[in-house]
């Protein structure tokens, strides 16, 4: 048995759950409202102020589906109470970020600047022209986009310059010494 699929979701006050046909999840609280389309292979009920998650056979797909989708289930409901936030840093001379409307501009030593547009459901807000803030119900597009902003400059190894996550730490490289 799963130990993460067994346990059950409890879904805290102001949280509406709702199963619909084929296996449609909606989770509606303070925050907003999330929508997933689960797997049919597995059984979902909602009991009371749980969600249960029980697997039909212990087929590996089974198996392995069971504990995910009680973890997809927990997320939205923690999204929706509380929301996903991803903490970027740029270090680096010259390096900044700058935030107009929804549109965030970076300055990252090429040529030119790279402007991104905050995605549907996502904000982003700037500190100190070094501190990124990416923000949001769902999980998965925060930490989408939060990845995607990492790779216009991933840290480099030498100097520690580029865009980081700030739980991240960069493993630092020794240069190449010169030869006397």
């Amino acid at each position: 048995m799963s130990r993460i699929g067994k346990l059950p979701v409890a879904i805290p006050a102001g949280v509406e759950v709702k199963l619909e046909d084929g296996n449609v999840i909606t989770v509606k609280g303070p925050k907003g409202t999330l929508t997933r389309k689960l797997v049919d292979d597995l059984e979902v009920k909602v009991e009371g102020a749980e969600v249960i998650v029980t697997r039909p056979n212990d087929l590996k797909r089974s198996k392995s589906l069971h504990g995910l989708t009680r973890t997809l289930i927990a997320n939205m409901v923690e999204g929706v109470t509380n929301g996903y936030s991803k903490v970027l840093e740029i270090n680096g001379v010259g390096y900044r970020a700058a935030k107009a409307g929804n549109k965030l501009t970076l300055t990252l030593g090429y040529s030119h600047p790279v402007e991104m547009i905050d995605p549907e459901g996502i904000t982003t807000t700037v500190e100190n022209n070094n501190k990124i803030t990416v923000s949001g119900i769902d999980k998965e597009k925060v930490g989408q986009f939060a990845a995607e902003i990492r790779t216009k400059r991933p840290p480099e190894p030498y100097k520690g310059k580029g865009i980081k996550y700030a739980t991240e730490t960069i493993r630092r490289k020794v240069g190449k010494t010169g030869k006397k």
